[in-house]
């Protein structure tokens, strides 16, 4: 009421003035102007306070906090959603808990190693959480610029949280930090998109995840798709750090994402952590896997990623392409030669029908590329093509089937694993570097049967196979899994060690070990809970 005391006052004052007016119809037009300005802003304030003794009448306060002596609501409806000075604000996250089954499918001996695997590589069960939780706005785009932001974490449920340290894989990174995961803010409308600044998932990663019935399951598609290698890291389907991007509104079906994120690494080969980072760009941490100590084996510049996306109705097409800048490599080689740093980039295509509610089936085909000199050709595994194929069947109201293929094509060259032979320059090849045209196709196999109990509770059960061929060793769990299972034996990990004799050359123990070929097998099950 302050507000319309005032307005009355400013009238008073007002009027005071107009009584010099040189004629009475001048006065009686500018009182009856001001008459109906008073009268405008009561309405807006009378709607102004009947808006927010609605909002107070709909709320349900915090547990033990008075009503009305709060200004944090909690908004009715499905979602977790506050209201904080009048602002919506949404909590959210999964809860995903499995209990799986896998074996690493290799053979007892090898003859062209002349040994076999050390340690437990068949069955063995294991419990693998695929939990976060997040805090975000939650108001739609209107035509005025809105703020949007979300900070998003990992949450290890089954396991202590923590920098990764196996005999395979070393990381810096702590997942279960705070906003490990998806974390931004930003402006938008929706005539002119949304900026943002911070990490996401790159929009060649977004544009096909819809295609995915099997994510973060054992036989999630990452296992094959966008992964260059075959190792547990999915180098085209990931999210990126220090990103700026943009969403594009959606016109008619057709929307755009365009996303860049600057190197920040100041090696000459980007072969140091970027700045404001804990590990390499491309994972890992320096000298994990027993390599040299830097990033050499996979980090890379700045980054650019898009995707452009077509919906109608019962159809859904895409096409995605990502670049990455000088991608450092160096360690395939065994004198870690600078000139194995190239660009590496991937293109696909994707397209999903829905014949009617609870069938749909998709498809996507990826090719992706490293740009290495001629002479590297006989080492470069990370240029292939693929494709992915996958079906759900709803069963009833509640239960749903699907069914996926994977298909990794083979490569160029291959530059060895530990029961692979690899050759390198030598009398008679003087320019041979790695293996010409191997064997590495991969096929994977997934099958899931899910029961949905209502949009916050469901059950799953999944069956997964990555089929080798001999020089392969794409592993089962890439692309989201919380446990992964791949190429590596028990053998320790190789490390310096100056008490070793000569002949070790200062080094204890020769792991990791990486057999290619393995037939990679395996059952889980599991609870998800949304909220």
């Amino acid at each position: 009421m302050k507000k319309l005391f005032a307005a009355v006052f400013v009238c008073l004052l007002a009027s005071t003035t107009l009584a010099r007016a040189d004629t009475a119809s001048d006065l009686q037009a500018q009182m009856a102007a001001m008459q109906k300005q008073m009268a405008d802003m009561q309405a807006q304030l009378e709607k102004l306070q009947a808006q927010q003794k609605a909002a107070a009448a709909a709320a349900t306060p915090a547990p033990g906090v008075p009503p009305g002596s709060t200004p944090v609501m909690v908004a009715p409806g499905t979602n977790t959603t506050f209201l904080i000075h009048g602002e919506p604000i949404q909590i959210y996250g999964l809860l995903d808990l499995s209990l799986d089954d896998t074996t690493k499918g290799l053979q007892s001996y090898y003859p062209t190693s002349m040994d076999g695997p050390v340690g437990n590589v068949g069955w063995q069960p294991a419990i693998s959480s695929q939990s976060y939780v997040g805090l975000r706005s939650a108001r739609s785009l209107t035509n005025k610029f809105m703020p949007q932001y979300q900070l998003e974490t990992q949450i290890d449920v089954s396991s202590t949280s923590g920098t990764v340290n196996t005999n395979s894989n070393n990381d810096n990174t702590v997942k279960g930090a705070l906003t490990s995961r998806n974390s931004f803010i930003g402006e938008g409308n929706e005539f002119a998109g949304t900026f943002l600044i911070g990490k996401t998932d790159a929009p060649y990663k977004t544009s096909t995840a819809r295609m995915n019935p099997f994510a973060n399951m054992l036989g999630d598609y990452g296992v094959i798709m966008g992964n260059t290698g075959g190792d547990n890291r999915v180098e085209f389907g990931t999210r990126l750090d220090h990103a700026l991007w943009w969403n594009s509104p959606n016109w008619g079906g057709f929307t755009l994402s365009l996303l860049t994120s600057p190197g920040q690494n100041r090696g000459i080969d980007d072969d140091l952590i970027a700045q404001g980072e804990a590990g390499c760009a491309g994972g890992n941490a320096p000298g994990s896997g027993a390599l040299p100590p830097s990033c050499n084996d996979g980090s890379y510049g700045s980054a650019y990623s898009g995707s452009a996306t077509y919906e109608n109705h019962h159809f859904y097409l895409t096409t995605a392409y990502e670049l990455h800048k000088m991608v450092n490599r160096t360690s395939d080689l065994p004198d870690l030669d600078p000139r194995d740093v190239a660009d590496e980039d991937a293109f696909k295509v994707g397209t999903q029908w829905t014949f009617f509610p609870g069938t749909s089936i998709e498809g996507i085909y990826e090719t992706m590329h490293r740009y290495v000199p001629a002479f590297l050709t006989d080492q470069n595994e990370r240029t292939r093509t693929g494709f992915w194929f996958a079906g759900s069947q709803a069963i009833g109201s509640h239960d749903s089937f699907s069914l996926g293929w994977a298909r990794a094509n083979p490569t160029p060259g291959d530059p060895g694993q530990h029961n692979t032979p690899t050759l390198y320059p030598n009398a008679a090849n003087p320019t041979l570097y790695g293996t010409p045209n191997p064997n590495n196709m991969a096929n994977m196999y997934t099958a899931a049967f899910v029961h949905t109990v209502d949009s916050h509770l469901s059950f799953y059960f999944d069956y997964a196979q990555t089929l080798n061929h001999p020089y392969a060793h794409y592993d089962l769990g890439a692309g989201g899994r919380g446990l992964t299972t791949d190429c590596h034996d028990g053998t320790e990990l190789a490390a310096f060690d100056p008490t070793a004799n000569a002949g070790a050359g200062g080094v204890s123990y020769t792991g990791p070990h990486c057999y290619a070929g393995g037939d990679l097998r395996g059952f889980s099950s599991g609870i998800r809970l949304r909220f």
